[in-house]
This record gives structure tokens, C-alpha cells and sequence, in this order.
């Protein structure tokens, strides 16, 4: 849609107008904090911010960017396409902890998808104070869905005009919100005829100084009468110089009757000769903000007022001294923009806080040595200063003054003191007005705790929250991908793992195709940067290309330019593989970086070592289960059976379901079941009730006995686990079959003619709760031609939906799709099978596993259907 803020203004055709106009609406109607509408961009899967009202641009750089994927309430929004609504911290840490922890701070969020013409555009965000439940936000949820709306319609007509798909590309457009109330401006103007004497003045003029509306005209004296005594006669004077064309020097401020200030203006058309034509003038009430101005440059703080896109609206002289700038040069000019020194991560973070949550934040900073020195004296050795930010609907009202030297003691080995300068910012009370001078610490004994920042600490917590729920090597890789590169503005990323003192790629993005190859299978003894930072346990960084060469000649270059960095992945001690991340361009790696870095290579390494071991315990779990299954089901004259079993994408991928074709004497048995949970366990107690259920079956018991006796049999095991199972015999030679169900879903029967229902068999409960429980036996008549199905609830229950309503669907693809008297290949009792399960197997989010069973009765030798 646009590369950048100029782009966006100057291509006509483009919706860059509603995407603002919808961001502000947004904020006024929800009465929030900040709005913004993320778009879909060029590349896939990545929505990006369009437009953000009422945050600064360079505060929230981490969240411009948002693949799908993520576990993030815009990436869920847009994906679900439904609203997602965060009332409070509280809810958003429970359903979102990665973006919870990236922004900790008090406030609420509503997401919104952005959708129109059966397309989906992206999503309309506001975050806004916390309240204690969500149905305190539904008005305003439900006035956000109406904005969403519109806007779709507005980037449906632009989409039509422009002929191209909307999709937004670089950095987003930064707006002010609408404030919160606007100051009144109370003002009024008047003419004065020196021949006549008559003073004409407008209405608001005349409630301006209060003169009575009564009188038609006004001379000069009733004029000055309405104004402060001595201010009347100097206003006089100025009126004569003006007409004489020598106007006093202005504004002039004079007073009213009642002793509030006013500044009146003056002039004379241009073309009037001396002494003649009239006078014209302006008086307005200039509000408290002169003398405002006065006494606070006598304060022996620092204050200063940023509005919510972190642009200076007001310095005092003694904050542009501390500050070390010109008030010139900060007025109107953004923090970053004009103190450089404020991109430390501490004041960022402090700032967010203040932006997004009502409580003051107090913290000090340390600014550029020697700045301000030229006009105040400094005892204190070190340049900190306490700042205090107190967050209002429109500005941010700051205090600065110095902070005396704070000093961290610690101990060394030999139990010296050891003092070292304060880490780069310690936040004072949130709830103080202002953060104290720091008094100079000279403690023997334990260290001392000073409290810093939770800013250098974001990204460690969001990629360790992330990787607690990436489960295999796969899944890890993807998480560094997605967390890793963003955050540092990285463009290539491989991962290597070790495996019998080689190492092999693991996953990479964004090097040249191939060329990662000549590096597959190296040994520990090869001299290279991704083998020595593994031997030798330290992180290697280079700055350029240029340095990589020269401490390693004749290492292939993937690249004429940028930066690299060679992470060591070692987890308790032992290695698990290396980590390369490249930049396009050369840069230097701060000490602050590197620390980071070697701390999220330590979080890479623990992850992947534990998916090393999950995918052991997979493979051995998944052979077990794919033993216990059958591998064929057995063939009948009279009875087709066909079954299917798709395990779930979250956990093990392997489960408790199964099903089962049993000779039971003269019948047939029908057998399907589920194991409650995942894993290991549930296999294995899954295999232990298949074999127990075809012990009975083989027997001939009958559905009730076979049930009851699984039921004993698992209590016994005392494994804690239950299972439900459904227990259908059926007899070839009559077509007639007995059912009995331990808490299953009910079977599915298609009739010849294609009508379907479902069968009332009258069940028990799960097996291994009750052992006096019974399983009432219900009699079924199987007509020749008609299909039986049987399932698991993975393929009918999705979360938050009835699992009736599954039941139905089943029941209308069954009637659609499973007709046996077909002769037709893609209508076989397989490839029924196939299309009822196609949904569940391309689903990238299956929380269950599934099984199903289908039996058809095919007539026998001379029978008809």
C-alpha cells in the first residue's frame, strides 16, 4: 500500500485517510489510550502496523510486525477472524503471556478483525484502561465492530479503484489522538474611528471585558471604564500612537474589571495615511499560560510536557539546561529526535509505562557526560539524573533534576567492597512524585539489590515463553525465527545440532540457497566460527564481513557485507549445537547485546535439547501405538469395513483412540474406543483395553459382558485413567447386530434410500469409574445397502462449539458422501473414509486425536440390496 509516511500522503488512490479517521474514532468511542489498524503485507503470513494514534512510533518498533502465527491477540483476530477482548493484565498474562510479557504494564486491549467483500484486511486495535470484567467493554467492542466494518468497505472501494490488493509495506503512520478537551480561546475585536470617537466591537468582545449589550455605540472612555484602573488610560495612549503611526511596542497586556489578564493587538490598514482611517484591534484571554510560564522557570526542577507521540510542547529553562539543549531546539522537535541519549532501553520502557498505564513512574537516567556542566556546578561524580513522568488523557507532565552518584557494592572473592556505577537506569516509586536524590551507598557485607529495569530482560522472557510450548526441534526452530531475527533486525538465521561429534543443519532462513551445504556434517576439529563457538563455549561477534575474513581466511562468504554473530547452544553443561545470526549490514554489538544474545542462546539450547528428548519419547510412543493398531481389517463376504486414525497436532501427536474388526464366533464385532489424554501412557493403556475387548470378543460375549469386563479390567489397572468405548455385534446371516456404549458418542446409520440418523443406543458410563456400572444392549436391524459409522469425538467436537452440532455435519457428509451401491472408485467404503476425515487431516490445529470405522452390508450370493 505505501513504504513510508510520504509515500502514503502523496499516491492518490491509496486509503491512508480512513485507516486514520478509523484509529482515532476508535479511541474516542472505547474512550482508549492508543489505537492502530495492523494490514496484510506483501509477504505471507505477516500483518503490519498501517497506522498508530496516540503512541510514539520508536517505543512499540517490536510489535510493527506481526506474522499470524504468533500467539499474539492481533495474529489470533485476524486468523479467527472473531474480536478478542482483554479486559485487564490479568486475563491478557492467562491467554496471551508472550505479548503480556512484552508490554507489563496496566491496561486492556480490544482486537478487532478488519473484513469486507468476503476478504480479510487485518485488524483494528485499541488498548485502553483496565476495568475488572469484560462485559464492561462490550459497548465498546460492539461501536469498534462498526468502525471495522466501514473501514473494510472503504479499502474494498479503494481495492476496485486502484485495481491492486491493499497491503501496507514499511513503517507506520504516527498520528495524535483526539484530545481529551480542548482548551477554550475566548477572543473578540473591535475598530476605533479617531474622527468620531465611536468604538465598534463584536459580541464576543463585549463578554470578553463585559461591556453591557445594551449600549449600540461606545466612545473610548466607556471603552477603558470596563478595564482595570491605570490599564484604561495606557490603552488610550496606545490607541493615539497607532493612529499617529507609531504603534507601541505589542502584545499589550492589560487587565479587566475583574483583574484578569488580556493581551490586546493593534493596527492600522496599510494604506491609511497618519492620523486618519481607523484603528482595528484584537483582545483575547490568554489563559493561565504566561504566568504558568514564569513560575515555572523558577523552579529549581526541570519540567518539561510531551504529548502522546513523545513531542516536546513544553520546556522550562532549567529542563532544557539539564537536558543539554536549547529550548529552541527541543520545542516542537520529538525525545528522540532531540536529546539522542534518550534511546537507552530503561527510559523507553519507563515511558511505555507511562503511556499505558495511570500510575506516575519515577526512575533515573544516565545522560552524556559533560552535558549542562557549562552552567551549573556538579557534585556528584557520574551524570544521572531522577526523572518522574505523570501520565495525563493528552500530555505527559515531567520533573528532571540531578540524582547524586549511586553506587552498587558487592563483594568480591576476597570479601572487599567492590563499587561499581549504577546500571543505566534504577526506577524510583511508581507512586512518588518525584524520585529522591539516591544517597551514596558505603555498605560492607552481602550486595546490595538495585533494582533495574524489566526492559533488557523483555526479550529473554518473551522467547522463553515462547519456547515453553514449542515441543519438538521443528517447532523451536520456528519460535527463534519468529522472535529472534525481529529483535534484532536480523536476516539470516541457522541452527545447527550436534550429533556424534558432527554437526548438522537444523533449520536456516535467508542465506543464499546452497549455500549452507559445503558446511553440512562438519567436525568438532574443523576451524570454523559455528565449531569454536561450541568447543570453546563463547559467543563470537563480528562486526563486518571484513573482520570474519580476516580471523578466519578463506571461510566462504555468503555476503559482500553485514554482521555476525556465532552463539554457542549448551544446555547443563553440555553441548547441543550453534547458532548463527547475520545481519545485511555492518554494525557493532553493544555490550548490552551481547549479553542478551548469549542469554537467549542458553534459552535455544535448553529448548532444544528437551525436544531432542520429546522426540525420542514420540518415536517410541508413535511405534507403539502404530503396533497396536490393526494392520489390516479382516475381509467378509457380506460385511466391508474400512477405518481411519489421524492423531492430534498438539503433545506426542499420538493418543488413546482406536478401532477394531473382531471375529466373534458366527458375528462380527465393531469395535471403537478412546483413552483419555495423550502420550505414552494413553497408547499403552489403549493397547492393554484393545486386547482385553478382542479376549471377550473372541469368546462370543456378548456387547454387555464384553463391556462390564473391560470396565473391571481397568479399574484393576489402576492406571487413573477412563475410556469410552462403543461395542456393535453384527450378525452376516440375518443382518441383524446388538450395540452397547460405555459414555461414547452414539453410532451413525445411512440407509440405502441416503437417509441418515443417528442410533438411539442407550449407553452407560466411561469405562474405569464405576465397577457395578451396566451397559444396557440395544437390538439394531442392518438392512443390506446400509453403512454403519463409528467415531471418536475428535472428528465431531471443536472448542467452544456443541458437539451436536458436529453430530449434524457428520450426518450430512455421511448422506453425501457414503454411497455403497456405487461402483465408482472415488466412491468406495476407502475413499468415504477418506473424504469424511479430509477436513481433520488438513487442519494445521487438531487438539484430538480421531478414529473412524466404517461397515457397509453388502447383499450376499443372490441377494439384492
Amino acid at each position: 500500500m505505501t513504504s513510508g509516511t510520504e509515500d502514503a500522503h502523496r499516491r492518490p488512490g491509496r486509503p491512508v485517510t480512513p485507516l486514520i479517521d478509523t484509529s482515532t474514532e476508535a479511541i474516542s468511542a472505547t474512550g482508549g489510550l492508543a489505537g492502530g489498524v495492523y494490514l496484510r503485507s506483501r509477504t505471507p503470513g505477516m500483518l503490519r502496523l498501517s497506522v498508530l494514534a496516540g503512541l510514539p512510533g520508536p517505543l512499540f518498533r517490536p510489535w510493527w510486525r506481526m506474522h499470524v502465527d504468533r500467539p499474539f491477540p492481533v495474529a489470533d483476530a485476524y486468523r479467527l477472524g472473531v474480536p478478542v477482548v482483554l479486559p485487564n493484565p490479568a486475563e491478557t498474562m492467562r491467554r496471551y503471556p508472550q505479548f503480556a510479557a512484552g508490554l507489563p504494564f496496566r491496561f486492556g486491549s480490544l482486537h478487532v478483525p478488519v473484513t469486507g467483500g468476503g476478504r480479510s484486511f487485518g485488524v483494528l486495535t485499541v488498548l485502553r484502561p483496565a476495568v475488572a470484567d469484560a462485559a464492561e467493554v462490550l459497548e465498546g467492542v460492539d461501536r469498534l465492530a462498526v468502525l471495522a466494518r466501514e473501514l473494510g468497505a472503504a479499502l474494498v472501494e479503494a481495492e476496485e479503484a486502484d485495481g491492486s490488493p491493499v497491503a501496507w509495506e514499511g513503517e507506520p503512520l504516527c498520528v495524535r489522538p483526539p484530545a481529551a478537551r480542548r482548551p477554550k480561546q475566548r477572543a473578540g475585536s473591535f475598530s476605533w474611528d479617531p474622527g468620531t470617537g465611536e468604538v465598534a466591537v463584536d459580541d464576543p468582545l463585549r463578554d470578553l471585558i463585559g461591556v453591557p449589550a445594551d449600549r449600540a455605540a461606545l466612545t473610548v472612555d466607556a471603552l477603558t471604564d470596563a478595564m482595570a484602573p491605570g490599564d484604561g488610560h495606557r490603552f488610550a495612549a496606545a490607541l493615539r500612537q497607532t493612529a499617529a503611526g507609531r504603534p507601541p511596542p505589542l502584545p499589550l497586556h492589560l487587565r479587566s474589571a475583574e483583574g484578569a489578564l488580556r493581551v490586546v493587538e493593534l493596527w492600522r490598514p496599510s494604506a491609511a495615511q497618519p492620523g486618519a482611517g481607523p484603528v482595528r484591534g484584537s483582545v483575547r484571554d490568554p489563559g493561565p499560560g504566561p504566568v504558568a510560564d514564569a513560575v515555572a522557570d523558577l523552579l529549581p526542577d526541570g519540567v518539561f510536557g510531551l504529548d502522546r507521540l513523545g513531542t516536546f510542547v513544553y520546556v522550562n529553562a532549567r529542563a532544557a539546561r539539564l537536558l543539554g539543549r536549547s529550548r529552541a531546539a527541543l520545542l516542537g522537535h520529538s525525545l528522540w529526535e532531540a536529546v539522542p541519549w534518550s534511546d537507552q532501553t530503561a527510559f523507553e520502557d519507563h515511558l511505555r509505562a507511562a503511556l499505558l498505564a495511570p500510575d506516575p513512574v519515577g526512575f533515573h537516567v544516565r545522560r552524556p557526560s559533560g552535558l549542562g556542566r557549562t552552567t551549573e556546578p556538579q557534585p556528584f561524580e557520574g551524570d544521572w539524573l531522577a526523572l518522574s513522568v505523570h501520565p495525563g488523557p493528552d500530555l505527559l507532565a515531567c520533573t528532571v533534576r540531578p540524582a547524586n552518584r549511586v553506587v552498587d557494592v558487592s563483594l568480591d572473592p576476597a570479601g572487599t567492597p567492590d563499587s561499581t556505577a549504577t546500571p543505566d537506569a534504577v526506577p524510583g516509586p511508581a507512586d512518588a512524585p518525584a524520585p529522591g536524590p539516591p544517597a551514596d551507598l558505603t555498605v560492607a557485607g552481602p550486595p546490595v539489590p538495585v533494582a533495574a529495569s524489566t526492559a533488557p530482560l523483555y526479550r529473554p522472557i518473551v522467547l522463553a515463553v515462547a519456547l515453553s510450548e514449542a515441543v519438538t526441534a521443528r517447532q523451536v526452530s520456528a519460535v527463534v525465527v519468529r522472535e529472534l531475527l525481529p529483535a534484532f533486525g536480523g536476516r539470516r538465521l541457522a541452527i545447527y545440532l550436534l550429533q556424534e561429534r558432527h554437526l548438522y543443519l537444523a533449520w536456516e532462513t535467508g542465506f543464499p540457497p546452497g549455500f549452507l551445504a559445503r558446511f553440512e556434517g562438519v567436525g568438532l576439529d574443523a576451524r570454523l566460527p559455528g565449531v569454536e563457538t561450541l568447543t570453546s563455549g563463547r559467543p563470537l561477534f563480528f562486526d563486518s564481513m571484513r573482520a570474519l575474513a580476516a580471523s578466519y581466511p578463506g571461510i566462504a562468504l555468503d555476503a559482500e557485507e553485514g554482521a555476525r554473530a556465532f552463539l554457542p547452544l549448551i544446555a547443563s553443561g553440555r553441548p547441543v549445537g550453534s547458532c548463527i545470526l547475520g545481519f545485511d549490514r555492518s554494525r557493532a554489538f553493544s555490550a548490552e547485546e551481547r549479553t542478551v544474545l548469549t542469554a537467549l542462546a542458553g534459552l535455544i539450547a535448553h529448548a532444544m535439547e528437551k525436544a531432542q528428548r520429546y522426540e525420542t519419547e514420540a518415536a517410541v510412543a508413535r511405534g507403539l501405538q502404530h503396533a497396536l493398531l490393526p494392520r489390516r481389517l479382516p475381509d467378509h463376504p457380506v460385511l466391508e469395513t474400512a477405518g481411519r486414525y489421524l492423531p492430534g497436532t498438539q503433545g506426542m501427536d499420538v493418543g488413546g483412540d482406536w478401532y477394531d474388526v473382531v471375529a466373534s464366533g458366527d458375528a462380527l464385532a465393531l469395535v471403537i474406543g478412546d483413552v483419555q489424554g495423550h502420550g505414552a501412557q494413553a497408547a499403552a493403556t489403549m493397547g492393554q483395553l484393545r486386547s482385553a475387548v478382542r479376549a471377550f470378543a473372541l469368546g462370543g460375549h456378548p456387547p454387555d459382558e464384553v463391556l462390564s469386563g473391560t470396565n473391571r479390567l481397568l479399574i484393576d489397572l489402576d492406571s487413573g485413567l477412563f475410556a469410552s468405548c462403543c461395542y456393535i455385534r453384527f450378525d452376516p446371516s440375518t443382518g441383524l447386530a446388538c450395540a452397547a456404549r460405555a459414555g461414547h458418542p452414539p453410532p451413525l446409520l445411512r440407509h440405502p434410500d441416503g437417509r441418515t440418523r443417528v442410533l438411539d443406543v442407550p449407553g452407560g458410563v466411561v469405562l474405569g469409574v464405576d465397577p457395578q456400572a451396566d451397559y444396557p444392549v440395544t437390538d439394531l436391524e442392518v438392512e443390506p445397502g446400509a453403512l454403519l459409522a463409528l467415531y471418536t469425538d475428535g472428528l465431531v467436537e471443536r472448542p467452544g462449539t456443541d458437539i451436536d452440532d458436529g453430530i449434524g455435519a457428520l450426518r450430512v457428509a455421511l448422506a453425501r458422501y457414503g454411497d455403497p451401491a456405487s461402483s465408482a472408485p472415488d466412491h468406495s467404503l476407502a475413499a468415504v473414509a477418506d473424504r469424511l476425515t479430509a477436513r481433520a487431516r488438513h487442519a494445521a490445529d487438531r487438539p484430538d486425536d480421531i478414529a473412524l470405522l466404517l461397515a457397509v452390508h453388502r447383499p450376499g450370493p443372490g441377494r439384492r440390496a
